[in-house]
């Protein structure tokens, strides 16, 4: 799964949900996470710019679609990867 400007817009937002509990409901949406979260963390501030707008491959947008369909799993998929990822984008100037 690329970076995205869908992962930019998820840093934005914040929505508080029932945490570890709630990310348990959704196995696949929690593995997803942790991969959006490492390539934050592992990615230079290099190439978090140069992948900002990017296409989607079939498979993000197929994820993105199952996160646009399903309220309750977006809340928790954006409260374990908000943090994470402004962080970084800070870090790398992408945010003020």
């Amino acid at each position: 799964m690329r970076l995205g400007i869908y992962a930019v817009i998820l840093a934005f937002v914040v929505i508080v949900t029932g945490g570890v509990a709630s990310a348990q409901q959704y196995p696949i949406m929690d593995e997803i996470a942790q991969k959006v979260i490492q390539k934050y963390r592992n990615a230079s501030c290099e190439q978090l710019w140069q992948q900002r707008g990017q296409p989607k491959s079939p498979r993000e947008q197929e994820a993105i679609q199952a996160l646009r369909n399903d309220p309750q799993m977006r809340a928790v998929f954006i409260d374990r990867v908000a943090a994470p990822i402004a962080n970084k984008m800070f870090e790398c100037g992408l945010l003020p």
